[in-house]
């Protein structure tokens, strides 16, 4: 019986992020044998010659095509990574060379679908592909995207994003998490599952879960909204009103107001409920404490509280995302099994 295959193409260039070239390729792999019938994907990897591209690890990957054979034919799913380079004031840059950029805009209008991997988002939007959409891309340089396409709606936060047939996804691993969202959407939900399993990953993360913690968000330049933030992490569980917020750091609450947005990006408000967040996943995660308990200890008020700051932030609720996220080791609650 022949294997109905769909072509995966891969962008390779000079610096380009291992991970973001070879993570891909691991999950497609493992498609046909978690499928009853022959099917799955071809991935290729496509440069400007077939001799050697070295990546920003050093390793040396040898291309399968060039850019103008595969742009003879059709492309199910073109993936797009990405490259940084070291910058004095802001750590890294992305990198985008203008002729790998045209050659992902003549090859996007050949592919089904188009996905970005890190910082390739960087590549779709110099392309023009991301204008108008809402796109993810890895945090560090998430800064750098919405300051030079201001046509492109860029949300740090979720580990993937899909506007369409236009993915981009967030830094590092969550390349896995984009490839197995791409199987979800060919193959369904249960072949990704299967897939997940075989890569260890144990459970598929959806698309709302964030790429990064409160906690270890850039601190603030100033010592006063540092200390503030360090106030908020240990007394979540109490009242933290901006009226509250504003007397801790004997601040006005329009002073207070401004000095977060223009540290943190963020209203005080809006900063603690991402706190209260972040600390009701560890608990949800770790521990099998009611919800009423992790209302009580984040400082939710009620239960409706809880859900709708998970719906807005994670796109989930905080029961799904226990049965999805939930550690084996996790210890157990003394209130007993998880209500809600």
């Amino acid at each position: 019986m022949s294997v109905v295959e769909r072509l995966v193409v891969i962008v390779l260039f000079e610096g380009v992020d291992l991970l973001d070239v070879t993570g891909p390729p691991e999950v497609f792999s493992l498609v046909r044998r978690e499928m009853p019938e022959p099917t799955g994907y071809r991935v290729v990897l496509a440069a400007e010659t077939t001799d050697p591209v070295t990546t920003s690890a050093g390793v040396r990957l040898l291309p399968d095509t060039t850019f103008d054979e595969v742009a003879r034919g059709g492309v199910d799913t073109l993936i797009v990574p990405g490259s940084v380079e070291a910058d004095g004031r802001h750590g890294v840059r992305a990198r985008t060379d203008p002729a790998v950029v045209d050659r992902v805009r003549t090859l996007a209008g050949r592919a089904r679908r188009v996905a970005s991997v890190c910082v390739g988002a960087h590549l779709l939007a110099a392309a023009g592909l991301l204008d108008g959409k809402r796109a993810t891309t890895h945090w560090s340089t998430a800064r750098q995207l919405a300051d030079e396409h201001p046509a492109v709606r860029v949300d740090a936060d979720p580990i993937f994003i899909r506007e369409g047939d236009t993915w981009t996804g967030a830094g590092i691993s969550a390349c896995l998490d984009l490839s197995l969202a791409l199987v979800a959407d060919d193959f369904g939900e249960t072949v990704a599952l299967r897939v997940a399993r075989q890569l260890v990953m144990y459970l598929k993360r959806p698309s709302g879960q964030s790429q990064f913690s409160v906690p270890l968000e850039p601190v603030s330049r100033t010592r006063r909204v540092e200390d503030l933030r360090h106030h908020i992490l240990r007394h979540l569980g109490e009242q933290l009103t901006v009226a509250d917020l504003a007397e801790h750091a004997r601040l006005g609450e329009r002073q207070l107001t401004r000095v977060f947005k223009a540290e943190l990006g963020m209203t005080p408000s809006a900063y603690v409920e991402a706190a209260r967040v972040e600390a009701a996943r560890g608990q949800l995660e770790s521990t099998d404490a009611t919800l009423e308990r992790i209302v009580s200890v984040c400082g939710f008020g009620t239960t409706d509280t809880l859900v709708r700051a998970f719906r807005r932030r994670l796109g989930t609720t905080p029961t799904e995302y226990r049965r999805r996220f939930r550690s084996p080791f996790g210890e157990p609650a003394p209130n007993g099994e998880i209500s809600g």
